[in-house]
């Protein structure tokens, strides 16, 4: 089946410094990107859909340039719409900060090139400078700060470098027995706060993670401040910020969160169900504004645990 929806915007890749038995840039890219084939990249190719930096077009026969940049376009045969819509919380000439909804991605990935949220906030403000000052799983809703200015970048992106951010997160997960047992001896004194430390580090498939031996190079702040039926509502600080860092925290503590499809089993690969997101939301940033030197600290609407238990299974 051939490709029928293009990104908006190029994505590209530098050609290695040190690669030489790639004498072209299409054989580069064959064996770049073996999950498209070579006919593809050659018909792309012909049809003017990759260039060099300066727009001039590269063709099957372009001579590989050591540390170039190649530019192409991500297509998908079907992209998949996201039904909810994206809130900008707050704009500054260097900065906005966000509100992503839940199964939107941040930027292009898998089968979604335009439907994300930098393509959307670009069409919405005509910006072709927007990007993500930092990650956001596509299961996770909350806040984002992006860079609208290209010159002033670089210095919101050190904000995470140098651990001068400060998020918070809200998570809802059913109760492990300790607590339960706690709640029917009229027990649980709120909240309830766990340091956790560990080792966390690629498992198979390379998308999930795992907790291993090791010297500690992760590292969350975890409260349970108030329960319903069964199910928590907890705050959660990431100190460090490793992949699914907060998710291999809850499950830790055998309490994985709510409506986790990878966490503690990965369930089979199927379209998304958006009437059951993932109970993880970042819910409160907070940074000195390294230009202004304002303080800014910004919040979104959280869960409401009696609403969100509702739509949930029971918890004996």
């Amino acid at each position: 089946m051939s490709s029928t929806i293009r990104a908006a915007q190029a994505s590209y890749v530098v050609l290695p410094a040190t690669v030489s038995d790639k004498p072209t840039v299409l054989s580069f890219l064959i064996s770049k990107f073996p999950a498209i084939s070579a006919e593809v990249w050659q018909q792309r190719i012909l049809d003017g859909k990759v260039h060099w930096q300066d727009g001039s077009l590269i063709t099957p026969d372009s001579a590989f340039k050591p540390t170039a940049r190649v530019y192409y376009y991500r297509e998908v045969a079907q992209e998949s719409m996201i039904p909810f819509a994206e809130q900008v919380l707050l704009q500054t000439d260097n900065f906005m900060l966000v509100f992503k909804p839940h199964f939107l991605p941040v930027s292009p990935s898998g089968n979604f090139i335009n439907e994300c949220l930098i393509n959307r906030l670009r069409i919405k403000t005509g910006n072709q400078q927007i990007v993500a000052a930092h990650r956001l799983d596509r299961g996770t809703a909350g806040i984002m700060l992006m860079s609208v200015n290209a010159a002033t970048r670089h210095d919101y992106h050190q904000l995470f470098k140098v651990g001068e951010i400060h998020k918070t997160y809200q998570a809802i997960a059913p109760l492990n027995n300790e607590i339960k047992t706690l709640i029917a001896n009229d027990k649980l004194a709120l909240p309830m706060a766990w340091t956790i430390k560990n080792r966390l580090v690629k498992s198979t498939p390379s998308f999930l993670m795992c907790i291993s031996d090791g010297e500690a190079n992760s590292h969350s702040e975890i409260r349970l401040i108030e329960v319903c039926d069964g199910y928590g509502l907890f705050e959660l600080e990431p100190i460090t910020g490793r992949t699914h860092q907060l998710r291999m925290h809850m499950m830790s503590l055998g309490m994985a969160i709510a409506n986790d499809n990878f966490y503690p089993e990965l369930q089979a690969k199927s379209a998304d169900n958006f009437q059951q997101p993932l109970k993880l939301m970042a819910k409160r940033l907070r940074f000195i504004d390294p230009l202004s030197k304002v303080a800014v600290d910004e919040c979104c609407d959280g869960f409401v645990l009696a609403e969100e238990v509702a739509k949930l299974p029971p918890q004996i």
